[in-house]
Protein backbone atom coordinates (compact mmCIF):
# COMPACT_ATOMS: atom_id res chain seq x y z
CA UNK A 1 0.00 0.00 0.00
CA UNK A 2 1.25 3.44 -0.80
CA UNK A 3 1.98 6.20 1.50
CA UNK A 4 0.64 9.63 1.84
CA UNK A 5 3.31 11.62 -0.42
CA UNK A 6 2.47 15.11 0.98
CA UNK A 7 5.86 17.13 -0.24
CA UNK A 8 8.85 15.62 -2.00
CA UNK A 9 11.30 14.56 1.37
CA UNK A 10 8.13 11.89 1.61
CA UNK A 11 8.53 10.33 -2.05
CA UNK A 12 12.58 9.29 -1.07
CA UNK A 13 11.90 6.20 0.75
CA UNK A 14 9.40 4.42 -1.52
CA UNK A 15 11.35 5.64 -4.76
CA UNK A 16 14.30 4.31 -3.36
CA UNK A 17 12.65 1.19 -2.83
CA UNK A 18 11.39 0.74 -6.30
CA UNK A 19 14.70 1.54 -7.71
CA UNK A 20 16.15 -1.17 -5.42
CA UNK A 21 14.02 -3.83 -6.43
CA UNK A 22 13.53 -3.12 -10.83
CA UNK A 23 16.81 -1.04 -11.10
CA UNK A 24 16.90 2.64 -13.23
CA UNK A 25 15.27 1.03 -16.06
CA UNK A 26 12.56 -1.49 -14.56
CA UNK A 27 11.46 1.59 -12.60
CA UNK A 28 8.41 2.96 -14.93
CA UNK A 29 6.78 5.63 -13.82
CA UNK A 30 3.80 2.96 -13.15
CA UNK A 31 5.78 1.57 -10.58
CA UNK A 32 7.07 5.06 -9.70
CA UNK A 33 3.64 6.34 -9.33
CA UNK A 34 2.12 3.06 -7.23
CA UNK A 35 4.72 2.78 -4.70
CA UNK A 36 4.47 6.74 -3.91
CA UNK A 37 0.72 7.10 -4.54
CA UNK A 38 1.53 10.01 -6.77
CA UNK A 39 0.27 10.66 -10.63
CA UNK A 40 2.23 11.54 -13.40
CA UNK A 41 1.70 15.18 -13.09
CA UNK A 42 2.36 15.36 -9.08
CA UNK A 43 6.04 13.13 -9.86
CA UNK A 44 7.02 15.83 -12.59
CA UNK A 45 6.21 18.54 -9.81
CA UNK A 46 8.63 16.90 -7.17
CA UNK A 47 10.49 16.02 -9.93
CA UNK A 48 10.97 17.84 -13.11
CA UNK A 49 13.88 16.31 -14.24
CA UNK A 50 12.08 12.71 -14.09
CA UNK A 51 13.83 9.75 -12.92
CA UNK A 52 17.53 11.09 -13.09
CA UNK A 53 16.64 13.68 -10.44
CA UNK A 54 14.44 10.74 -8.51
CA UNK A 55 17.59 8.93 -8.19
CA UNK A 56 19.66 12.03 -7.32
CA UNK A 57 17.59 12.61 -4.65
CA UNK A 58 17.52 9.17 -3.04
CA UNK A 59 21.88 9.13 -3.73
CA UNK A 60 21.42 12.11 -1.78
CA UNK A 61 19.26 10.63 1.35
CA UNK A 62 21.21 7.56 1.20
CA UNK A 63 24.55 9.65 1.74
CA UNK A 64 22.97 11.73 4.27
CA UNK A 65 22.08 8.80 6.38
CA UNK A 66 25.77 6.89 5.58
CA UNK A 67 27.47 10.57 6.67
CA UNK A 68 25.25 10.46 9.99
CA UNK A 69 25.28 6.79 11.82
CA UNK A 70 28.52 5.59 9.39
CA UNK A 71 31.24 8.19 8.44
CA UNK A 72 30.96 11.06 11.17
CA UNK A 73 31.16 8.26 13.91
CA UNK A 74 34.28 6.60 12.38
CA UNK A 75 36.21 9.64 11.72
CA UNK A 76 35.42 11.28 14.89
CA UNK A 77 34.87 8.90 17.99
CA UNK A 78 37.47 8.54 20.56
CA UNK A 79 36.53 4.63 21.19
CA UNK A 80 37.32 3.51 17.98
CA UNK A 81 36.05 -0.13 18.86
CA UNK A 82 32.81 1.05 19.54
CA UNK A 83 32.48 3.31 16.44
CA UNK A 84 33.69 0.21 14.27
CA UNK A 85 31.23 -1.95 15.90
CA UNK A 86 28.14 0.67 15.66
CA UNK A 87 29.45 0.71 11.56
CA UNK A 88 28.94 -2.88 11.75
CA UNK A 89 25.19 -2.93 13.21
CA UNK A 90 24.57 0.07 11.78
CA UNK A 91 24.96 -1.34 7.84
CA UNK A 92 23.36 -4.51 8.66
CA UNK A 93 20.12 -2.99 10.01
CA UNK A 94 20.54 -1.04 6.98
CA UNK A 95 20.74 -3.88 4.74
CA UNK A 96 18.39 -5.43 6.73
CA UNK A 97 21.14 -8.67 7.05
CA UNK A 98 21.64 -8.81 2.99
CA UNK A 99 17.94 -8.67 2.23
CA UNK A 100 17.69 -5.13 0.90
CA UNK A 101 19.80 -4.09 -2.17
CA UNK A 102 22.79 -1.71 -2.22
CA UNK A 103 21.47 0.65 -4.55
CA UNK A 104 24.79 2.55 -4.88
CA UNK A 105 26.53 -0.84 -5.72
CA UNK A 106 23.65 -1.19 -7.90
CA UNK A 107 24.02 1.86 -9.92
CA UNK A 108 27.67 1.88 -9.65
CA UNK A 109 27.29 -1.94 -12.05
CA UNK A 110 24.53 -1.10 -14.17
CA UNK A 111 24.33 0.74 -17.78
CA UNK A 112 23.66 3.94 -15.53
CA UNK A 113 26.86 4.73 -13.76
CA UNK A 114 28.22 6.98 -15.83
CA UNK A 115 25.16 9.06 -15.02
CA UNK A 116 25.73 8.74 -11.44
CA UNK A 117 29.62 8.36 -11.05
CA UNK A 118 30.35 11.37 -9.15
CA UNK A 119 27.62 10.04 -6.10
CA UNK A 120 28.55 6.49 -6.38
CA UNK A 121 32.06 7.41 -6.53
CA UNK A 122 31.78 9.73 -3.44
CA UNK A 123 30.29 6.98 -1.46
CA UNK A 124 32.49 4.49 -1.47
CA UNK A 125 35.29 6.85 -1.14
CA UNK A 126 33.59 8.70 2.19
CA UNK A 127 33.38 5.16 3.49
CA UNK A 128 37.05 3.57 2.77
CA UNK A 129 38.38 7.28 3.99
CA UNK A 130 36.38 7.31 7.10
CA UNK A 131 36.74 3.56 7.62
CA UNK A 132 40.55 4.18 7.10
CA UNK A 133 40.88 7.12 9.79
CA UNK A 134 39.23 4.94 12.57
CA UNK A 135 41.73 2.28 11.58
CA UNK A 136 44.55 4.82 12.50
CA UNK A 137 43.64 5.55 15.37
CA UNK A 138 43.52 1.81 16.47
CA UNK A 139 47.57 2.76 15.70
CA UNK A 140 47.45 0.24 12.41
CA UNK A 141 49.98 0.91 9.55
CA UNK A 142 48.90 3.03 7.09
CA UNK A 143 49.09 0.76 4.36
CA UNK A 144 47.38 -2.13 6.49
CA UNK A 145 44.31 0.68 7.42
CA UNK A 146 43.91 1.84 4.18
CA UNK A 147 43.98 -1.97 2.39
CA UNK A 148 41.39 -2.93 5.62
CA UNK A 149 39.34 -0.59 5.19
CA UNK A 150 38.87 -1.29 1.37
CA UNK A 151 38.57 -4.83 2.12
CA UNK A 152 35.90 -4.18 4.88
CA UNK A 153 33.82 -2.32 2.38
CA UNK A 154 34.19 -5.34 -0.31
CA UNK A 155 32.90 -8.03 2.11
CA UNK A 156 30.08 -6.02 2.82
CA UNK A 157 28.80 -5.32 -1.17
CA UNK A 158 30.45 -8.99 -1.57
CA UNK A 159 28.10 -10.19 0.97
CA UNK A 160 25.00 -8.17 0.07
CA UNK A 161 25.26 -10.22 -3.76
CA UNK A 162 25.79 -13.35 -1.95
CA UNK A 163 23.41 -13.39 0.57
CA UNK A 164 20.62 -11.98 -1.84
CA UNK A 165 21.84 -14.73 -4.68
CA UNK A 166 21.86 -17.74 -2.34
CA UNK A 167 18.26 -16.19 -0.48
CA UNK A 168 20.45 -17.02 2.21
CA UNK A 169 20.69 -14.09 5.38
CA UNK A 170 23.22 -15.99 7.04
CA UNK A 171 26.10 -15.52 4.48
CA UNK A 172 25.32 -11.85 5.30
CA UNK A 173 25.73 -11.83 8.72
CA UNK A 174 28.88 -14.35 8.70
CA UNK A 175 30.20 -11.48 6.80
CA UNK A 176 29.50 -9.16 9.54
CA UNK A 177 30.82 -11.00 12.28
CA UNK A 178 33.80 -11.95 10.21
CA UNK A 179 34.54 -8.36 10.01
CA UNK A 180 33.50 -7.86 13.27
CA UNK A 181 36.71 -10.17 14.18
CA UNK A 182 39.05 -8.51 12.22
CA UNK A 183 38.38 -4.85 13.15
CA UNK A 184 37.87 -4.94 16.37
CA UNK A 185 41.69 -4.93 18.86
CA UNK A 186 40.94 -6.37 22.25
CA UNK A 187 42.77 -3.93 24.56
CA UNK A 188 45.10 -5.91 27.07
CA UNK A 189 43.02 -5.14 30.65
CA UNK A 190 45.22 -7.40 32.82
CA UNK A 191 47.14 -5.80 35.59
CA UNK A 192 50.68 -6.47 34.57
CA UNK A 193 52.77 -5.98 37.74
CA UNK A 194 55.70 -7.65 36.76
CA UNK A 195 54.98 -10.78 38.20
Amino acid sequence: MARLVAERADAIAPLAEVFREHGYEGASLALIGKATGLGKGSLYHFFPNGKEEMVRAVLDEIGQWFEEAVYSPLRNATDVNSALSAMLDSTDQYFRSGRRVCLVGALAVANTRDLFAHAIRGYFVAWVDALQSALLRQSRDADQARILAEETVLAIQGAIVLSRAMDDPAVFQRAIDQLRGRLLIEHDTSNNTGN
